[in-house]
């Protein structure tokens, strides 16, 4: 029997295997910093936050404190507190919980919160986060293992793979007029502050938007 995919399925498998290439590139590109592979493999198993490893990984090769750019990885996954508020529900409880939020990235969030019925937002979070746990850290592992194949990973495009596919993935959630006020704002802010702060924090300020224009609390019928 021909096992078929039903479209959330499909789509989530497509994102891991993108992130698998994108993390090919980040191998290729750790290793021409001379960076040794078991580093971003193994941030790649135990941090799973691509940004935040992007950073570390450029703060090594230009000769910083490692120490420092841990911090900067750090600053950069504020953005994992309203996900875990968003999503406490699908990381579960107990023992899987541990698991739960350690599977808990961008991608993972936005596919569960693309999904309108509870046990269907579970599914997706967990399919996700569980696929690009598999495909990130071997695309890395692949990607520093021929780095030597590789010349300018740079010149490929894949760095340009992942905000596409972050944006692809948002878009679908932007259901209100006031998530879009909000959404608008947060791109706004990222974009203007770009050329002024370091990489990974534009992002950051653009949770700001969240505040600024803050949904509105429903009111409560007695």
């Amino acid at each position: 029997m021909i096992f078929k995919m039903n479209s959330i399925t499909r789509s989530i498998v497509a994102v891991c295997l993108i992130d698998g290439v994108v993390g090919l590139s980040f191998g290729a590109t750790a290793g021409h910093f001379g960076i040794d592979l078991w580093i971003p493999f193994i941030l790649a198993v135990t941090v799973l936050a691509g940004a935040s490893e992007f950073i570390f990984i450029s703060v090594l090769a230009t000769g910083g404190n490692p120490i420092m750019g841990a911090l900067a990885g750090l600053l950069v996954n504020i953005r994992h507190l309203p996900f875990g508020v968003l999503v406490k529900h699908e990381v579960g409880s107990g023992w899987k919980h541990l698991l739960g939020s350690h599977l808990m990235n961008d991608e993972s969030v936005a596919f569960a919160l693309s999904q309108s019925k509870p046990e269907r937002k579970k599914y997706a979070y967990w399919l996700s986060g569980l696929g690009i746990l598999l495909c990130w850290p071997i695309g890395i592992l692949i990607g520093g293992v021929f780095s030597d194949l590789i010349i300018n990973p740079e010149q490929l495009g894949l760095d340009a793979l992942f905000p596409c596919l972050i944006f692809a993935l948002v878009v679908p959630t932007i259901s209100t007029k006031r998530k879009a006020i909000q959404s608008a704002l947060g791109a706004t802010l990222a974009t203007v502050s770009t050329p002024f702060l370091a990489a990974g924090l534009p992002a950051v300020l653009a949770l700001s938007a969240l505040f600024l224009f803050p949904l509105k609390s429903k009111k409560k019928t007695t």
